[in-house]
């Protein structure tokens, strides 16, 4: 491949990525022939060879080599001990890694050496396997000690910076720990490096091209189709303002409309940018051969890859609805906002920080729970679930309070819950009686609140939750029966209902084609992914959106294997993904409904919640945080201070937050996070509170003409420095420590 230089001086010839062996560093069997075969963590499970690659693979423009798997018992991966692994002398910009981890995300510091004996240091760490559906490389299913799990397992690309003016010898892998079972680990199976230019001088490599279901807004109701690209610099010298590079797509029949720009790269940097088509001559779904190509002073890089041209109408199937892509609003929203009201809103009552709220029915129903106790001593042995029903009023609920609130947490969406899985619906349907409209409030709370919305926040993006299943519905019992007395066994009715013939046909498909067609969400967030949607609904969703130009996304618990982005419940620990993911917790300790019980001491405090944040952010996710209103419709002083805290510190902060992208280098160095405003800025955030300085391990994207600045702080730029081994060290003063709060956000630009 032909790259450029700046001035023009000759042209430099690089090499494709080098797969570096590590057959003599195996000492794992992580993929199996059989069931019971190999053993990733500890505990006998392990990828399935029939649903691996195996030999050379290619993810995102990297050519790995993953060991063929051909008898029990061979190792094929190197759990993460110190190791030293030996790389072909020579300047690099990136290493790659093709890694899992097992029980959790694991991870540590890379150390790079180089030929002078300096070195440079990197934190990298890979999500759970079991997190595979958003992997980079997937089976479709596991082995374990007697059987096969039907889970996707993956392995995920993780890169490493490497000082591209410098002679590598060898990396040092992080110290994890010995495969056990609920010990986290981090395997690595396949290593590859990236040469640098064979002279000095800015020089890019196109890693990746691929068209997308997304569009991009140009005025006047039009739009244009959005291909991805990724750009990474391979030569030592940054991309800079004065020589910007301009990236095009061209292919028989389409144009670019929208050109992307790349004004600022540093060596070893990824660029992922957004070029604008349009192919008005072709069928929608026609496929071409297209090239991309990069320009800007000397520099000039061009590939080819396969390009569906326009965005045909989704049809019912996987091939179709899986090309589905989660649309820009949404990965730039980083911030919204959950909401779980209902039934349960009137009892509200759970084990503090043990169980969730909202599941007071179906814990109602437990003999050795909390809640058969606590409901009994409460209500009586003859008070049903549904008796609460009338007392769920909605009476103090203002949608317009509700709207303004969302907009002061410097949320950029909400979602609903439209029905939870005691089936009682906050919105007007045909296929039920069991409706906020025909009881309880008589109110139709998803159009108030979403009309609200429209009106004094139109930039807030609205979202519905969605329960598959009911615990109780006569027709498909989650639970295994109908309503009945938890006490006596007596059989209940189950009030709003209307019979049908097959729950899912009949009701749970009719109802969301329903809040699909009369409501419009812009996210459909499905629960539990049983019994299965059908692919139907997905068809009128996504087709819908390109009739209307409504930009809308769907979660991955709809029980189809087609979806956008993956949601982790309550979870505390997150690693880097280049797939979006969309994390959500209540403030409430463990719960999502109002839980009376909880104290204010129990809450999550605004540093831990900003701090959530900020981690998720850092790894290319949302945070949807949840509230539980009461019953009658008013939120919590607590629940509402916290979010107009998480509201002041965005104000302030929110540049690093909101309409940023991840750093491919690495999401942290302790207590550090990283995010960017591509062409903009550099974002490092400290979890803690700063001392009079902060030092990166990892060499952060800066040149010496750069400022460094903390949001919020209006004393002028701060004083910095370059550490020995590639990181900076930068001087804070009282003044600015004073100045910020919950996290601290520092700011890497040019001079302006």
């Amino acid at each position: 491949m032909i790259v450029g230089v700046p001035g023009g001086a000759r042209a430099a010839i690089f090499t494709d990525p080098v797969p570096v062996p590590l057959d003599d560093l195996f000492d794992n069997n992580g993929i199996g022939v059989a069931a019971g075969d190999a053993n990733l963590d500890g505990s006998g499970h392990g990828f399935p060879a029939a649903g691996m690659p195996t030999g050379s693979v290619t993810v995102d423009g990297v050519p790995y080599r993953i060991a063929a798997t051909s008898a029990a018992g061979q190792n094929d991966n190197v759990v993460a001990l110190g190791q030293s692994v030996a790389v072909p002398a020579g300047q690099y910009v990136a290493g790659f890694l093709l890694a899992a981890s097992a029980y959790g995300s694991a991870g540590g510091t890379v150390t790079v050496h180089y030929a002078d004996g300096t070195t440079s240091s990197a934190e990298v760490s890979a999500p759970d396997w079991f997190s595979g559906d958003a992997g980079a490389v997937t089976a479709p299913y596991r082995y374990g000690p007697g059987g096969t799990d039907q889970h996707a397992v993956a392995l995920y690309a993780v890169q490493v910076w490497m000082d591209p003016a410098r002679t590598a010898q060898s990396i040092t892998l992080p110290s994890t720990a010995a495969p056990a079972e609920g010990v986290s680990s981090l395997h690595v199976f396949a290593f590859s490096l990236q040469p640098a230019v064979a002279v000095a001088g800015a020089a890019v490599r196109l890693l990746r091209a691929a068209g997308t279901t997304r569009q991009m807004p140009l005025g006047g109701g039009r739009r244009a189709q959005v291909v991805d690209v990724t750009v990474l610099n391979v030569g030592t010298e940054w991309v800079s303002e004065q020589s910007p590079l301009t990236v095009t797509v061209s292919a028989e029949g389409v144009n670019t409309i929208v050109p992307a720009t790349v004004r600022v790269l540093a060596p070893g940097g990824q660029a992922r940018v957004e070029v604008g088509i349009d192919s008005p001559s072709l069928p929608a779904g026609t496929a071409v051969d297209a090239e991309v190509r990069v320009t800007g002073g000397a520099v000039r890089s061009t590939m080819g890859f396969s390009l569906t041209a326009g965005i045909p109408a989704f049809v019912a199937t996987d091939a179709s609805l899986g090309r589905h892509q989660a649309p820009d609003w949404f990965t730039r929203a980083k911030f919204g906002i959950f909401i779980h009201w209902g039934v349960y809103s009137v009892p509200a009552w759970a084990p503090v920080g043990k169980e969730y709220a909202e599941w007071y029915w179906q814990h109602m129903d437990d003999p050795n729970g909390a809640t058969y106790a606590y409901h009994e001593q409460t209500y009586g042995r003859d008070f049903a679930y549904d008796d609460f029903i009338p007392k769920f009023t909605a009476a103090k609920f203002d949608p317009v309070a509700w709207a303004r609130l969302f907009q002061q947490a410097g949320a950029r969406y909400f979602v609903l819950t439209s029905k939870h899985h005691d089936g009682f619906c906050l919105f007007d349907s045909a296929y039920t009686d069991r409706t906020s409209v025909k009881l309880g409030p008589h109110r139709d709370l998803v159009r108030e609140l979403f009309d609200a919305a429209r009106s004094v926040a139109p930039e807030l993006h609205r979202g519905l939750y969605y329960s598959l299943p009911e615990w109780y519905n006569p027709a498909l019992p989650w639970m295994g029966h109908a309503p009945q007395n938890p006490y006596t066994g007596a059989p209940l009715p189950y009030i709003g209902y209307r019979e049908v013939a097959d729950y899912q046909r009949d009701l749970q498909v009719p109802q969301l084609e329903e809040i699909v067609t009369k409501y419009r969400p812009e996210v459909l967030w499905g629960d539990i992914g049983y019994p299965a949607t059908d692919r139907s609904v997905l068809q009128l969703y996504f087709n819908q959106g390109l009739t209307t130009g409504d930009q809308v996304t769907v979660n991955n618990r709809m029980g189809l294997p087609d979806y956008d982005f993956t949601t982790p419940e309550y979870a505390s620990t997150f690693s880097l993904q280049t797939s979006i993911f969309e994390a959500n917790r209540g403030i409430d300790p463990f719960s999502f409904g109002y839980n009376a019980a909880t104290p204010d001491s129990a809450y999550a405090t605004t540093d831990d919640l900003i701090a959530h944040l900020v981690d998720i952010v850092s790894k290319n996710g949302n945070l949807l945080l949840d509230i539980g209103p009461r019953a009658d419709g008013t939120i919590p002083d607590i629940m509402r201070q916290r979010l107009l805290e998480i509201g002041a510190w965005l104000t302030v902060n929110g540049e690093g937050i909101h309409d940023t992208t991840y750093w491919a280098n690495g999401a942290a160095d302790g207590n550090l996070r990283f995010t960017i405003r591509p062409d903009e800025a550099f974002y490092l955030h400290s979890l803690t509170p700063p001392s009079s300085t902060i030092s990166t391990i990892m060499p952060v994207p800066i040149r010496d003409s750069d400022q460094i600045t903390m949001l919020g702080y209006q004393g002028g730029p701060l004083h910095w420095t370059r550490n020995p081994t590639g990181g900076i060290t930068i001087e804070v003063p009282a003044a600015a420590r004073e100045a910020g709060s919950h996290a601290w956000t520092f700011k890497v630009s040019g001079r302006r």
